[in-house]
């Protein structure tokens, strides 16, 4: 396979990538569906920003955000059903419930593993050394700024902390996981290592609760553009859209098959980290996973970490005190 050159690399020579968004198969059907399918993404971003900017105190509360996220992705799993990206990805009972028991996992022992030794106790203890007068000049900027300030600060660390699962080996231990899985859903994003759903939930959200309208509209972001990450829906991307953020084509190549093309497109929401530091792959790609699209049970996801950091660690002392064929016993 020959694939495409994209900068110093080649895409695709390990599996086919689609490269180059012009390239990319449009939404079918009437001039209806096709309208939806290209307006839905942005519509609901400017509505949710709206929402939380407008909406009175009362309302304007953590208890709503849930409820709003999950009523947000039970919308989306019923249009994965009405317009498919890939019949291939499309949802199994056994894919569900596999991506439930994920789910699960986080809302429950990971919530309760973060509330002592997550970002939240970390900052705490920073909060207390620090003279945060000296912010004031933040509080004074207007909603929307501040909103977009900490998204951007946000997901600049993801970007990097997302980078470094794939660079520095420990890290990539907790993530390999997650790329065994072999089709975009919209809880796949669920799906991984407790340890590296973690650690990928570590952020400076904490730093804001002195800001809390304005934390509130920096996780619409995340909500009503990260979440179309992982998720079997085909869209018509607006160009604006899709220079901006992380899509679901982004995001579909950097789960692929493909080794050159899995090291790109690492940014949570915002893709412009990528174009800045030169990971961006503009693509899309359906054949997804490791070892060919092997998909990882369960058990072996918890496991994973410590089961190949044993072997590999058992490898490497094995070859370091190997004694050579060619030494010489001593006399």
């Amino acid at each position: 396979m020959a694939g495409t050159r994209v900068g110093n690399r080649i895409i695709g020579a390990d599996s086919p990538i689609i490269v180059g968004w012009d390239n990319i198969p449009k939404v079918e059907g009437g001039p209806v569906k096709r309208f939806i399918f290209t307006y839905f993404q942005p519509f609901f971003l400017f509505a949710l920003i709206a929402f939380w900017y407008y909406a009175p105190n009362s309302i304007a509360t953590a208890t709503t955000a849930i409820a709003i996220a999950i009523s947000f992705k039970v919308l989306l799993i019923a249009i994965e059903l009405i317009n498919p990206r890939h019949k291939s990805w499309q949802l199994t009972w056994k894919e569900l419930c596999t991506d439930l028991f994920y789910v699960a996992l986080g809302y429950t022992v990971l919530r309760m593993v973060d509330v002592y030794i997550g970002d939240g106790v970390i900052i705490e203890a920073i909060q207390d050394a620090y003279d945060w007068d000296k912010l004031n000049w933040f509080t004074g900027l207007p909603l929307l700024v501040q909103a977009l300030m900490i998204s951007l600060i946000f997901d600049f660390g993801q970007y990097w902390m997302h980078r470094g699962m794939h660079n520095w080996y420990p890290l990539w231990l907790t993530h390999a996981p997650h790329h065994y899985i072999t089709q975009l859903n919209i809880n796949k994003g669920a799906v991984g290592n407790p340890i590296e759903l973690f650690l990928i939930g570590l952020g400076i959200g904490g730093f804001f609760d002195f800001l809390p309208r304005a934390a509130l509209l920096a996780g619409t972001f995340g909500l009503a553009i990260g979440t179309y990450q992982h998720i079997n829906v085909r869209f018509n991307t607006p160009r604006w859209w899709r220079f901006l953020f992380n899509t679901t084509e982004h995001h579909s190549v950097h789960h692929s098959q493909d080794y050159e093309a899995s090291r790109s497109n690492y940014g949570a929401t915002w893709i412009i980290f990528d174009r800045i530091f030169g990971t961006c792959i503009d693509g899309e790609a359906e054949k997804l996973g490791m070892e060919g699209g092997r998909r990882m049970q369960i058990k072996e996801t918890m496991v994973y970490p410590f089961t190949e950091g044993f072997k590999t660690s058992r490898d490497w002392l094995q070859a370091k005190f190997r004694r050579s064929p060619d030494s010489v016993p001593a006399e």
